[in-house]
């Protein structure tokens, strides 16, 4: 996957979801949703079942009744409540829920340079997050 040519689509926690494989504009067919599942296997060390995947974005309106990857997201229930758009704004940031789910990239040194930009550059938020506050 290519770096994303629209604007950025930001989550809660500061993931962007048009970088995200399971985002349901990035998914053309079954092999993809098997290759994030074995991508998220291989770096992260979960799986989601390749017939599961598909999200809607955590900014999509409960009301929308979104699919959700993570539909028990703690961080997006949070943000949600205290009214904030994403993390970025909290008075608590970085808090223990916000900092569980960070991946920083010196933990992927050896990756290649595709699997970084199809497994982990996604969900690398710290620095974007940062720049907001």
């Amino acid at each position: 996957m290519e770096e994303s040519k629209g604007s950025p689509i930001l989550t809660r926690c500061g993931y962007r979801c048009d970088l995200c494989l399971a985002y349901k504009e990035n998914i053309k067919s079954f092999e993809d949703r098997e290759r994030i599942s074995d991508g998220w296997f291989k770096y992260f060390g979960f799986r989601i079942l390749p017939e599961k995947i598909r999200c809607d974005g955590c900014l999509t309106l409960d009301e929308e009744n979104p699919n959700l990857n993570d539909d028990s997201c703690p961080i997006r229930k949070c943000v949600l409540e205290k009214g904030f758009e994403n993390c970025s704004r909290c008075e608590d940031y970085i808090c223990e829920n916000l900092e569980s789910r960070m991946v920083d990239r010196s933990d992927f040194e050896s990756i290649s340079q595709e699997d970084y930009i199809c497994f982990v550059k996604p969900y690398v938020s710290r620095e974007r997050l940062e720049k907001m506050r």
